[in-house]
């Protein structure tokens, strides 16, 4: 027979597990080629969508050497829809400031940043959503980017 402390304990972890909900949907990173990121090359990522109610938030994440010869990058990121139909977004992702300190957050001789390129949207159908991220930069090969990361997080505005 169970006593009440023991109700209200298992209670008190149920709710604090409930409400533990993280706010992360979707994260992956995927690593680009080490010899040169080449503007032909996507890196891709298929999301599947149930929920068209949501709000989200939609950022990209990019990791870079710390010898990466610019102070930005530009990405170009096509999203395809389940029915077929393609959105296509430009970004341009600050990366050091003129002086060339980077401001993302810097772990031994990688940089990791991250940035919004769409807030508090929704997903208007359910089914696979693929985005793939391709370098928008004029170089043919980009050398010292390592990795593109998709985070969807659920935004905190309906």
């Amino acid at each position: 027979m169970r006593t009440l402390g023991t109700h209200l304990a298992l209670i008190c972890l149920v709710a604090a597990v409930a409400s533990c909900r993280s706010d992360v949907f979707y994260s992956e990173y995927a690593a680009v080629d080490q010899h040169g990121w080449r503007p032909e090359d996507s890196v891709c990522f298929n999301v599947d969508v149930d929920d068209t109610v949501q709000v989200y938030n939609f950022l990209v994440d990019i990791r870079n050497h710390i010898t990466y010869p610019y102070s930005n990058a530009f990405l170009f990121i096509g999203t395809t829809f389940p029915d077929g139909s393609v959105a296509r977004d430009t970004m341009e992702l600050p990366l050091a400031d003129p002086t060339g300190e980077w401001y993302g957050k810097r772990t031994g001789r990688y940089v990791e940043s991250r940035y919004y390129f769409r807030r508090n949207a929704r997903f208007p159908m359910q089914g696979t959503y693929r985005f793939a991220v391709t370098n928008g930069l004029r170089d043919s090969a980009i050398v010292g980017l390592s990795d593109i990361g998709l985070r969807i997080e659920y935004s905190k505005t309906y």
